[in-house]
């Protein structure tokens, strides 16, 4: 696990645009470009939204975007460039949000992804992530997806 010279910070809106291509580059392939620029500029500027971007030598190579709602929060999307996977950038990134889900009182994390993708439902898995559904069409009517949870608080349990 390579993670030296990687650094950690939120992203600002002049960071939308490498997003934005590397979600499209790396996430969208084969679908309709749904996260724009202005899309990940506006989750940039939501106060309730977190985004956080991966640096290495100065180059954006993975980044998360966080959505916090009450006791909840939504992975809306993650990725780690192709050539950075498998050296720890996506633990690190994902670590960062978690934790900043606990502090902001999320109970839990959901997610989407392809059902298609085993690379990135091993990883969620790896991380404590529990398939919970399958979403049929989810991505443009074309894809199906997986939903993925982890509680970060155990659930309460009724006596």
């Amino acid at each position: 696990m390579r993670t030296t010279g990687l650094s950690l910070r939120l992203a600002t809106v002049d960071d939308a645009l490498d997003i934005a291509r590397l979600s499209r580059d790396e996430v969208e392939r084969g679908l309709p470009w749904s996260w724009t620029e202005d899309r990940v500029a506006a989750s940039i500027r939501n106060p309730d939204t977190n985004v956080v971007v991966a640096g290495d030598r100065g180059a954006i190579v993975g980044f998360g975007i966080m959505l916090y709602r009450d006791e909840a929060a939504h992975l809306s999307l993650f990725c780690v460039k192709a050539s950075n996977r498998r050296q720890g950038v996506g633990s690190a990134i994902l670590r960062w949000l978690e934790d900043v889900a606990r502090t902001a009182g999320a109970r839990r994390i959901r997610l989407e992804c392809r059902r298609d993708n085993a690379a990135a439902r091993n990883f969620y898995g790896e991380h404590g992530y529990h398939e919970q559904v399958i979403a049929r069409g989810y991505y443009r009517g074309k894809e199906d997806a997986v939903r993925l949870e982890k509680w970060l608080i155990a659930p309460e349990t009724s006596s």
